[in-house]
């Protein structure tokens, strides 16, 4: 399935205000889409959609092979299973280690097998560079090194597609550009990332498809060089 996300004449509610109206969109594995526009234009709202935390009210939706439309309460875990979600503030659990937090997200999505548990564990970390710091404590870490543990959260179960929203927003400009490598490298595995971010300095040296999001509506800019 090259399609992960296929949306169709779609409106966004929070509860019975309309945010966003006639959304249509695609993304196919690899490619790597920037969400941007002003505080409260509706990126955070549509990523909530697309994980179904917000309900789908009108339109046609697809996301990872699930058709939101007529989801059950019982398989939304099934779907963020083939979700990774990366929050801006990190949301990490302050009372274990970065190791127990992985286990964590492990155990809660049904993992049993003790060694391919511990297995994937490496993997992750490795990806992402912090091998060596699973027994750390998530205050005994940076915020890009906090940030680098949410993404191999995200990875744990090999998800089709990536969700970030404004991961860079609480970092600064080198550490942003390591994180920015990482999303990237992990949308050109063959994956894909749908990122939210205020940041357009990020456009020139982490190239992407870019969606507008002003008014209502959900625009793409068909030239990616043109990002003021």
């Amino acid at each position: 399935m090259d399609n992960l996300v296929e949306l169709k004449d779609v409106s966004v509610y929070q509860r019975d205000l309309l945010v966003l109206t006639n959304v249509n969109l695609e993304v196919n594995k690899g490619e790597f889409v920037y969400f941007v526009g002003r505080t409260g234009t509706g990126k955070s709202s549509l990523m909530k959609l697309l994980y179904a935390d917000l309900p789908l009210q009108k339109g046609i939706a697809n996301v990872v092979g699930f058709d939101l439309a007529k989801i059950k309460t019982k398989n939304i875990p099934l779907l963020r299973r083939k979700l990774g979600i990366v929050f801006q503030d990190f949301q990490l659990l302050m009372d274990r280690s970065v190791r127990d937090n992985l286990l964590f997200v492990m155990k809660a999505t049904e993992w049993k097998d003790k060694r391919k548990m511990e297995q994937r564990l490496e993997e992750v970390l490795k990806k992402v560079s912090m091998e060596t710091k699973g027994h750390k404590m998530p205050h005994q870490l940076s915020g890009g090194e906090q940030q680098r543990v949410v993404i191999a959260r995200a990875l744990i179960n090999e998800p089709d597609l990536i969700l970030a929203d404004e991961p860079t927003g609480n970092l600064d400009p080198e550490t942003s550009k390591g994180i920015m490598q990482l999303l990237q490298d992990i949308a050109h595995s063959g994956r894909a990332v749908i990122m939210a971010t205020h940041d357009y300095s990020l456009f020139t040296d982490f190239p992407g498809r870019i969606i507008r999001f002003e008014d209502s509506f959900v625009t793409e800019d068909k030239d990616t060089d043109v990002v003021a």
